[in-house]
């Protein structure tokens, strides 16, 4: 019989060390060594007296029964969407989020979606107690509240042994930094204890087909706080994000080994608990800002879904120092790129000016078709005048200042038609099969980013009540 016993485990060079240590001693690594349960056989068996292990069976790929109709529909079409369908039966989920965005409202909301007669739910909180998240339950008003049931523990073994007795439907454990496994001696929420109670809850899982959800915290930078092995150990990823005093979040599939991880759900905090957003196509645009300098429409893709997005610029003489550069949902060093290209190939020099630019609602986008409209929005700043109404733009841009196909571009002009849009500045070798026909907008296709700020641009309207525009009169 096999006794469990604890090592320290280096995690660069894989050494071992009977206590913990600041330094690794083979590759002298700081802070490397993580407490593991090793298992040891009793008695010193030797390879002579191991019994032959039986081969197990195998089973042909093709042969292996799909179980995508067995998923668990949870009934919150956004997050149905982002997992693909559902939570499979088995799998591991993790769920991240900076601490107020709203992580422990989405479970209970999907707690309440699950929960039948036929199919209960447990939720074992390590953080809050059973009273605390019956006043949480209250002021969302769960429909299925009666088929939850509440666990206020700290130990995964008996976490898994409630489990095991209730046969719940689906596991809920908020979360996984404040559990503890008896088979070590670490700390909560050291990486030795997470990745303990993380594998009991997997092999839980596995073994008795039951989908478990965990809650996870971030670290300072926003990446999940934990060993990396954690984010390796687990199914599918979620991250609930979005400013906290935002009503907008965002929830996105990092790592979903049951579908897409492009996808993303959209919803609206409000007083009863997060809502789903009927249209997340318009979430993000801000009408009474339209139309003024700075401000360009983008028609982004997130996944399968076009969502059209406010980009705001602002450009500002330098004071003193070097100039500023500050980006908010979008990439420092994509600006930093578009601010050079202006500047080389458009005559727009950026050099003597701070720039701020953000994405409006909280959003973060990465898809490479944003250069152009938020190139369009400095260089709309930066002369202070508006772009055409009704315009939307999207474009890659390279580094000559040509512009570059964008994908499924037929998408996003229905949906910025569908909102009342009738002008799109898009490249000119973009779209020329049937991606885009029967889009009832304008195209202005240009070739360089020169072309495109021609192109996007409008005189202001001068007017004659100024004081300046009096005085030049007057002369």
């Amino acid at each position: 019989m096999a006794k469990q016993e604890s090592r320290y485990v280096c995690g660069t060079c894989g050494a071992t060390s009977l206590r913990w240590e600041g330094q690794c001693r083979s590759c002298n690594g700081w802070n490397t060594l993580v407490e593991a349960v090793v298992e040891r056989p009793r008695g010193g068996a030797t390879p002579a007296r191991r019994k032959a292990v039986a081969a197990p069976a195998v089973v042909a790929l093709n042969e292996v029964a799909a179980h995508d109709s067995d998923r668990l529909v949870i009934g919150l079409r956004e997050v149905d969407r982002v997992l693909g369908g559902g939570i499979v039966p088995g799998s591991l989920v993790l769920l991240g989020g900076e601490p107020g965005i709203g992580k422990s409202t989405l479970v209970l909301a999907v707690c309440g979606r699950v929960a039948t007669d036929e199919r209960r739910v447990l939720y074992a909180s390590g953080e809050e107690s059973a009273a605390q998240l019956r006043l949480r339950a209250t002021r969302l008003d769960l429909a299925g509240a009666t088929a939850i049931d509440v666990l206020a523990e700290t130990s995964v073994e008996r976490i898994v042994a409630a489990a095991e007795a209730t046969q719940p439907g689906l596991l809920i454990v908020d979360s996984i930094q404040t559990l503890t496994t008896d088979e070590l001696d670490g700390p909560a929420g050291s990486v030795g204890q997470v990745r303990g109670a993380a594998a009991r809850l997997q092999a839980y899982a596995k073994e008795n087909a039951v989908p478990v959800l965990l809650v996870g915290h971030v670290t300072k930078d926003g990446t999940l706080a934990g060993p990396k092995t954690l984010e390796h150990l687990v199914d599918v990823v979620l991250t609930l994000e979005g400013e906290r005093f935002s009503g907008l979040r965002l929830l996105r599939s990092a790592k979903n080994r049951f579908g897409s991880t492009e996808e993303v759900g959209v919803f609206e905090m409000a007083g009863s608990g997060l809502l789903e957003v009927a249209d997340p196509g318009a979430a993000f645009l801000e009408t009474g800002s339209l139309g003024a300098p700075g401000v360009a429409v983008a028609a982004t893709l997130e996944g399968s879904r076009p969502l059209l997005v406010e980009v705001q610029a602002l450009v500002a003489p330098q004071v003193h120092g070097s100039p500023r550069r500050t980006a908010a949902g979008i990439d420092s060093q994509r600006l930093a790129l578009l601010i050079a290209v202006l500047g080389r190939r458009a005559g727009l020099s950026l050099a003597s000016h701070d720039v701020y630019a953000s994405i409006v609602g909280g959003l973060t986008v990465e898809e490479p078709s944003l250069d152009l409209p938020l190139a369009l929005a400095l260089a709309s700043a930066l002369r202070d005048r508006p772009i055409a109404a009704g315009t939307v733009a999207c474009g890659e841009i390279g580094l000559t200042g040509e512009l570059r196909p964008t994908t499924s571009l037929g998408r996003r002009l229905r949906e910025a038609a569908r909102l009342g849009f009738t002008r799109a500045i898009v490249p000119r070798n973009t779209g020329r099969g049937d991606d885009i026909e029967g889009v009832a907008i304008d195209l202005v296709r240009v070739g360089t980013l020169r072309e495109a700020i021609a192109a996007a641009l409008v005189e202001r309207a001068r007017d004659d009540t100024h004081p300046i525009a009096v005085a030049i009169d007057a002369a």
